[in-house]
Formats: C-alpha cells, structure tokens, sequence
C-alpha cells in the first residue's frame, strides 16, 4: 500500500506543505523547509508557485 500525500496543517507553518511532503517522504520538517526556501532565494521563483498549487490542489481533497 503507498502512502497518499495529504496537508499537515497541525504542523504546518502556511499552509502544511512542507510539512506533509516531510511527512510523506518520512524526513525532518526542517530539511524540506530549508530546500525549498533554499530553492526560492536561489532563483527559482517558480518554487513559490509550486508550493501554491500542491497547497491550493492538496486542500481540494
């Protein structure tokens, strides 16, 4: 049985995506933090939108 991605609102900062990816992918919270704010001053502003979108389709469920 594979585990299903879900949001981590209890944990969460904004809106618990980080927190469930961690979740999902069985990691600390703060290494997929540190990723992905890591990717965004980098220069891939592109990470923000992804993160609105798995946030915005993960809440449709």
């Amino acid at each position: 049985m594979t585990a299903r991605f879900a949001l981590d609102k209890s944990h969460g900062k904004i809106m618990g995506v980080c927190s469930g990816l961690a979740r999902w992918m069985n990691v600390d919270v703060t290494i997929v933090r540190i990723v992905a704010v890591a990717l965004t001053l980098l220069g891939f502003g592109s990470t923000i939108l992804v993160y609105l979108a798995i946030g915005l389709i993960a809440n449709a469920d």
